[in-house]
């Protein structure tokens, strides 16, 4: 009572002033971008392991180009075209053995659904998909084996988007044990289709954190990120780059892809 009896009393000027210290306190949190789990409090935070991933996309003009990736990331180019935080707790039993079985069977991921929000479909996220002997392409190999995905392997693979075409994609686990992963993937070669070169090489990159919170309670984190100098024609396709990206979380932690509504209608 004695609060609002103070707010009363101060001049309109210094009430306006406060509101707006606090709408912009406000801003600034909102867009001061992602904080992946190696960076303190993770933004945005884990939701109910019974409840959807938690969702966010920025775009150039939110923080500009001179977005500093935080240090644990690795990543030491700053800025970005498009930025897209992908956060979860879900349910597991296969503990992490299970987990990198299915991060490596780069084959399955041709099986893969989204919803396109062009065509109002649950369409083929991609089209085919082969793990590789190495980066020129030139030899495929079964599957990766967890036994292969050890701290510090660099794997890679081959995979045709349905729209963004074939190209050639490296996969190093930055660490791993019985409770935590992190693994990155990025393009290694020129990824573009119909409209000429979307994304020069390293244009497209991906960082995944996976920990063990509790007995049978995972977290999972990813951020992607493409280039600041990546085609204009990629902008304006949040709901785009979410449904993808939730696609892959579902395929990840065993969620039928195409089960659940879509993200971004």
């Amino acid at each position: 009572m004695g609060v609002v009896l103070l707010f009363r009393k101060l001049p309109w000027v210094l009430l306006l002033a406060f509101a707006f210290f606090l709408q912009a306190g406000a801003m600034s949190y909102a867009d001061s971008g992602p904080s992946p789990p190696c960076a303190g409090e993770p933004i945005p935070s884990y939701p109910d392991p019974d409840h959807s991933p938690a969702l966010r996309a920025w775009e150039r003009g939110d923080m500009g180009r001179d977005w500093v990736p935080p240090v644990c990331t690795g990543w030491t180019t700053t800025g970005f075209t498009t930025l897209v935080v992908t956060v979860g707790r879900f349910r597991y039993s296969s503990g992490m053995d299970g987990l990198l079985r299915r991060i490596g069977a780069i084959s399955e991921y041709s099986g893969i659904l989204y919803w396109s929000t062009t065509r109002k479909r649950w369409n083929a996220l991609i089209l085919s998909a082969h793990a590789l002997t190495g980066p020129d392409g030139k030899v495929p190999r079964t599957d990766f084996l967890p036994d292969e995905m050890s701290e510090g392997k660099v794997l890679y693979y081959q995979q045709e988007d349905n729209l963004l075409g074939n190209a050639i994609y490296r996969l190093e686990v930055k660490s791993v044990s019985p409770d935590r992963l992190v693994f990155e993937t990025e393009n290694i070669g020129i990824v573009g289709r119909w409209f000429g070169t979307l994304f020069h090489p390293g244009g497209i990159q991906v960082l995944y954190f996976l920990e063990r919170e509790s007995r049978g309670i995972w977290r999972y984190y990813s951020v992607l990120r493409t280039g600041r100098n990546a085609n204009p024609l990629t902008m304006g396709h949040e709901e785009s780059y979410l449904n993808r990206a939730v696609a892959f979380y579902r395929y990840l932690v065993g969620i039928p892809t195409d089960r659940d509504p879509p993200v971004s209608p």
